[in-house]
């Protein structure tokens, strides 16, 4: 190194390095934070948010009946999607084309009719159907069950939920099969895996790290999305909350007693996501830490 170089160095060593200062997102953070406060001030002593209404009905019985339904029923219709949605999946991909056609057409008519659409016509199927059973295929005649019966508000909402939640669940499968590399399959038929050995050790594992994340997303949209059940006059959290201030007209107070258990039922949700998401980046680490010991071993 030449002197020149030296005294370069030196001369560099001794300079202090400068903060990169932005006054003008400090003030806009400044702004931001007086708004905020100002905003939760004036909400928490606005006379008409009826805080008070809400601390008396927050824990009420009839209240929490309504989160015991929202939250069987969302399971229930996240269980009836994802049975659906894996094999509307598998049929997609299928070889047949009449099969990946019918899927294909499964999918065209329930992610392109809406929602609260397809709870109303559930609810009202007895219009269509007097009876269910043979006498769908054969005339009332044939006789059934009487559909006014079999069909209640419950019913309705776990077929439109679950066979409309059951289109999207399905492109989240199929987008987590195609993420794996084919190449995969292949050395599992070559060492002798049988379809279902393939499917469990070395597909489902690797698919599950891309399926996880949207259906979780997925779960806690259906949670809000249960509160279309309130147009078919059922008994979840926000049918509850509407048969409330229909009597008592206590309308603001009791619509933030809905959000207030909406929020904790996501966030509930969101944190099983991320516990999820965690213990699967652990096994996909310790899974890549073996097969590395096991290359180097046998090298």
């Amino acid at each position: 190194m030449t002197s020149d170089s030296a005294l370069d160095v030196d001369r560099l060593v001794g300079l202090r390095i400068a903060s990169n200062r932005k006054p003008w997102q400090w003030a806009a953070t400044a702004v931001l934070v007086v708004l905020f406060g100002l905003m939760v001030a004036s909400v928490a002593t606005n006379e008409n948010m009826g805080w008070s209404v809400v601390g008396d009905y927050l824990f009420k019985a009839e209240i929490l009946r309504g989160v015991g339904w929202t939250v069987l029923l969302t399971v229930l219709c996240m269980v009836l999607a994802t049975v659906l949605g894996v094999v509307i999946a598998v049929l997609r991909t299928s070889d047949n084309r009449v099969l990946s056609a019918a899927a294909s057409l499964y999918l065209w008519f329930f992610r392109g009719t809406p929602l609260l659409v397809q709870l109303i016509f559930w609810f009202n199927l007895a219009l269509v159907f007097p009876l269910l059973g043979p006498a769908v295929f054969f005339g009332e005649s044939a006789g059934g069950i009487d559909t006014n019966q079999a069909i209640n508000w419950f019913m309705a909402a776990l077929l439109g939920f679950g066979l409309h939640e059951a289109a999207y669940m399905s492109e989240v499968v199929r987008g987590g099969f195609l993420a794996i590399d084919r190449g995969q399959t292949e050395a599992a038929e070559s060492l002798g895996m049988t379809g279902g050995q393939t499917l469990r050790r070395v597909l489902l594992p690797q698919a599950l790290r891309v399926i996880v994340p949207p259906s979780v997303n997925q779960f806690v949209n259906l949670f809000k999305a249960t509160s279309l059940v309130a147009f078919i006059s059922g008994q979840d959290l926000l049918s509850s909350v509407t048969h409330i201030y229909a009597t008592n007209y206590q309308v603001i107070p009791l619509l933030i007693v809905a959000s207030i258990w909406y929020l904790v039922l996501v966030s509930l949700a969101t944190f099983g996501q991320h516990v999820l998401e965690k213990r699967l980046g652990q096994g996909h680490a310790h899974a890549t830490a073996k097969a590395t010991k096991t290359v180097k071993g046998a090298k």
